[in-house]
């Protein structure tokens, strides 16, 4: 699986506001490269030329740990038990071995002073995205809400939303199993709705705000579903849904991007491979670790296998068992920051995560991350998802559909007005992958703003 970038699939990076006081950023930058050399030195200090051999035996345990849990994902009987006993025993023998020598608290010491050395380039490199300052929201005279109240375990229902709605002059309709969310809405806004919420999860969340787009009508999110990692990349409280109600009287409102699978839309990711077909299984609902485990082994290495290509600008990759397209970036898994979060979402741009992982070696080369030839990441405008049937099985937002192959992925830059309250606590706040060449300039007293890039506002 090759990388091969061109200037519409490489990360868009925004340009420093000019006038901007360094100061700050040369301290956080020097501090991220006394943090990285603490890293190396403390291992050095203690085992010497040594401390490479230790680094070799953690690598050595990871890789044994991936190899052990692709054979309980990938295979069946005994060679699954065995995956399990070494996903398990390859860890634990590491540590046993690093504290029998007295490696373990440098090694916890190292890995402590890596992380934040991580987090301090992060936020001393980051360019200054110019944030767009939210616009004051005007309050919507026939604000339209519906609620599922089903979702999130009965949120609707435990925390009193639709006598708060209603008492906020909203109108709510409570939504059936059964009934057409979309028709719902675009009733809403025929009778004169002039802004749409929803307090459901993020599948619903998505169908509505394709209805509030179409038509140019705020839409506001109300989290009340099980994740709603909508709500968490916009700053929402996930755990007092109720708050989200103070956007109909006191509200900011912003512009955040669509993303669009073929005619779907979605706010979070569209995910084609493994993950799609597990949804798929109507058991997934009940019982979601026992059906992924009784599914992943065809899945992965059966005849059910995917054979999943794709295509932007001008990167490729075939032969992929997953395949992850989302609305903005997330950040990576092991960022210190912000695991598993967008950082913005009004960049324009899809992230793309592709994986390919066909025997044991390869899953052994994963903890080399992006140099595995097995994980691709990049962003792009427009993605094309190419398979060998005629139809894709997509896991929209949680939801499963099939779409016609191929499937083109895109962007829709600013198409949704989101209104949100004024105070919001997760708004979150530093930049993005760690550019330690930079960081190195900034921490030398070398500052100078990035040229001939596009300023972005961030959301």
């Amino acid at each position: 699986m090759g990388r091969h970038h061109d200037p519409d699939t490489r990360t868009t990076r925004a340009a420093d506001a000019p006038g901007e006081a360094p100061t700050g950023r040369v301290v956080r930058a020097r501090l991220a490269l006394l943090c990285l050399l603490g890293s190396v030195l403390v291992p050095l200090i203690v085992a010497g030329l040594r401390s490479v051999l230790w680094v070799l035996v953690g690598l050595a345990g990871l890789a044994l740990a991936a190899v052990g849990v692709w054979w309980t994902l990938a295979h069946t009987g005994v060679l699954r038990a065995l995956g399990v006993l070494l996903s398990v025993a390859a860890p634990l023998t590491v540590l046993a071995l690093y504290a029998a020598y007295g490696m373990l608290w440098p090694a916890c010491l190292s890995l402590a002073l890596w992380l934040a050395a991580v987090a301090a380039a992060r936020t001393a490199a980051a360019p200054s995205h110019g944030v767009r300052k939210a616009e004051p929201a005007t309050p919507p005279r026939r604000p339209w809400i519906v609620m599922n109240p089903r979702s999130g375990g009965g949120k609707v229902g435990r925390f009193h939303l639709v006598e708060k709605a209603r008492e906020a002059g909203a109108e709510v309709v409570l939504l059936d199993a059964g009934q057409d969310v979309v028709d719902l809405a675009r009733r809403a806004v025929a009778e004169g709705a002039d802004l749409l919420a929803v307090a459901g999860g993020d599948g619903t969340q998505a169908l509505v705000a394709e209805v509030a787009a179409r038509h140019d009508v705020p839409f506001a999110v109300i989290p009340a579903g099980t994740r709603n990692h909508f709500a968490l990349d916009l700053g929402l409280d996930r755990e007092d849904p109720a708050a989200a109600l103070e956007a109909l009287t006191d509200g900011v409102e912003i512009r955040v991007d669509l993303g669009f699978a073929a005619d779907r839309v979605f706010v979070n990711n569209a995910s084609f491979g493994t993950y799609a077909s597990v949804v798929a299984d109507p058991a997934y609902r009940d019982a979601k670790v026992h059906t992924a485990l009784q599914t992943l082994p065809g899945l992965l290495t059966g005849k059910d296998a995917a054979t999943l290509r794709m295509r932007a600008g001008s990167a490729r990759a075939d032969g992929l068992q997953a395949l992850l397209v989302s609305n903005n970036p997330y950040q990576r898994a092991v960022d210190a920051a912000h695991p598993g979060r967008r950082e913005r979402l009004d960049s324009g741009r899809l992230g793309v995560l592709c994986v390919r992982v066909d025997n044991t070696v390869q899953a052994a080369r994963l903890v080399r991350g992006p140099q595995s030839g097995s994980v691709l990441r990049l962003n792009a405008g427009e993605v094309v998802v190419e398979a060998d049937a005629d139809t894709v099985a997509v896991g929209i937002d949680g939801e499963y559909v099939t779409l016609p192959a191929p499937v083109v992925c895109r962007s829709a830059p600013g198409a949704l007005r989101v209104v949100l309250p004024r105070h919001r606590p997760g708004v979150p706040s530093g930049g993005g992958p760690a550019d330690w060449p930079r960081v190195t300039r900034l921490a030398l007293g070398r500052f100078a703003p990035h040229r001939g890039h596009r300023t972005a506002a961030a959301a």
